[in-house]
């Protein structure tokens, strides 16, 4: 058994955590940080959570109390720059959330989050992980993001096979992917049947893309009016359908959260809401002779909270699968 901590747990990112953790079998919730909720009781975020009873849900304190805790593992689910500026605990596991230290050049994150890094010389000390194909190397891990995630499932095993000019990234997410703090974008009344493209070549996770990949994409984000999931459509040429399937399905065989799909099925949003799966499926353009790869996710669970679990679980050593959502509703 091991004592877990969440920073920020009051958040979209950070509430998935809590639930994952609540059900994971070795890991016992130690403390919770929220400075919004400090003091009261975790039914303040959610009154289900009375049911767990107070040992599993203890009482909120501050973000620095639960990140100084001294918990064999800490979940950070603060937003980019507050989480940049964390001095990480000198003992146990760290996941980032965020995307503080995803990126290796400190002068990245001026450009494409917006603000200098505050502690650049310590960037060296986080492995980039994602458990599939980049295992968590190391007590300290950044978790990808939610849109990196999804393309980097579906090219990262082609990435040596493929023409690495030209290749394009299509992606749409829900509207939790933005993230619980209020803004024009995410209000019901331009949400609601409507379908828009948003930072068109400056989201922040094309250089994680890049990073991970070795070659830039043209990656141009969406969001859809559902509340969660994540889809990719990836073309790429130089590698035909069947060369890809083989090297996607040599990659996930024997995975537990990653389903190549049959031949001929899309993956689907509604099958993978809610859990911490993700499907990819290959498919030929005869007409042009690209390889189309879609990769399905849910953006707050392989995206975010359950990616992070899963990272945590190979750090410390535990069962892989341990306490992640794998099914989801089959109607």
């Amino acid at each position: 058994m091991a004592f877990a901590a969440i920073v920020g747990a009051s958040g979209y990112s950070g509430q998935e955590t809590l639930d994952r953790v609540l059900a994971h079998p070795e890991l016992d919730l130690f403390a919770l940080g929220s400075d919004t909720l400090a003091g009261q009781s975790a039914s303040a975020l959610d009154p289900r959570l009375a049911r767990n009873g107070s040992r599993r849900a203890p009482a909120f304190v501050s973000n620095e109390e639960a990140l100084t805790s001294g918990a064999d593992i800490v979940f950070v689910c603060l937003e980019h720059e507050r989480a940049a500026d964390i001095e990480a605990p000198a003992r146990g596991v760290v996941i980032d959330l965020s995307g503080a230290h995803r990126l290796r050049e400190p002068a990245a994150y001026a450009e494409w989050y917006g603000f200098d890094h505050a502690r650049p010389d310590e960037l060296g000390d986080w492995s980039y992980a994602i458990p599939e194909l980049l295992p968590p190397a190391g007590r300290l891990v950044a978790n990808p993001g939610c849109y990196a995630t999804a393309a980097l499932l579906a090219l990262l095993p082609l990435a040596r096979a493929i023409d690495t000019a030209g290749v394009v990234v299509d992606a749409k997410s829900g509207v939790s992917g933005a993230g619980r703090s209020l803004q024009a974008s995410s209000h019901a009344g331009f949400v609601l049947e409507n379908v828009s493209a948003y930072k068109v070549g400056r989201h922040q996770h094309e250089p994680e893309i890049e990073q991970a990949l070795g070659f830039p994409v043209c990656f141009v984000p969406h969001l859809l009016p559902v509340r969660r999931g994540l889809i990719a459509t990836c073309y790429v040429r130089g590698a035909d359908a069947d060369h890809a399937r083989c090297l996607l399905e040599s990659a996930y065989t024997g995975s537990a959260c990653v389903d190549v799909l049959p031949e001929g099925v899309t993956p689907e949003l509604s099958r993978v809401q809610g859990t911490d799966a993700a499907e990819v499926a290959v498919f030929g353009d005869r007409a042009t002779g690209t390889t189309v790869i879609i990769c399905a996710i849910d953006n707050l669970g392989k995206g975010a909270a359950g990616q992070a679990v899963q990272n945590a679980n190979l750090a410390l050593g535990f069962r892989e699968t341990a306490g992640l959502r794998l099914h989801g509703v089959p109607v």
